[in-house]
């Protein structure tokens, strides 16, 4: 396929310095991708549950839209199957976003909007491993419709984490 392009083979090699760093390389910039897209939304002056909420939407949005979502899916999971090398990639950025998300969580919290029963460390790791168990589900089945899981998504989250819970 690469050769069909007008690529070498080794030019994975030549610029990555292996499969393993192209990969590596894929999973930053998909990552840098989203970060830049939270920036441009200007998510750091929005409330912390609407930062939130916007966060798990835009997961779910690009899962459908872009096949970089699809990718990203098929290479962790080949990752954590064949316990390669990447889980350490995966992981490195995994942690980056939960400590981000954490953030969200303790901003809102020190905002008065988020409960304060809410421990930030477990509550990112309930969010991110919700994001991933669905764009897991989805990629098992693609016909999986993600609409109405974003939407109970976002309102379960809101009545569990606001502190004036919508009606």
């Amino acid at each position: 396929m690469g050769r069909t392009a007008g690529y070498s083979r080794g030019l994975a090699t030549q610029r990555f310095g292996s499969k393993s760093g192209l990969t590596e390389a894929v999973i930053a910039y998909l990552h840098q991708k989203r970060e830049a897209l939270l920036e441009a939304a200007r998510v750091a002056e929005m409330p912390a549950l609407d930062a939130l909420a916007f966060y798990m939407e835009g997961h779910l949005r690009d899962l459908r839209a872009h096949d970089g979502g699809k990718a990203y899916f098929m290479l962790l999971s080949a990752a954590v199957a064949d316990k390669s090398g990447l889980r350490g990639a995966f992981a490195a950025e995994h942690e980056r976003v939960r400590v981000w998300l954490r953030d969200q969580i303790e901003r809102g919290q020190q905002a008065g909007e988020v409960r304060p029963q809410i421990d930030p460390d477990a509550g990112a790791l309930m969010i991110g491993s919700l994001l991933l168990g669905v764009s897991i589900q989805w990629l098992t089945d693609p016909t999986t419709d993600l609409d109405p899981i974003a939407a109970t998504i976002i309102a379960a989250f809101r009545q569990s984490f606001s502190t004036h819970p919508p009606l």
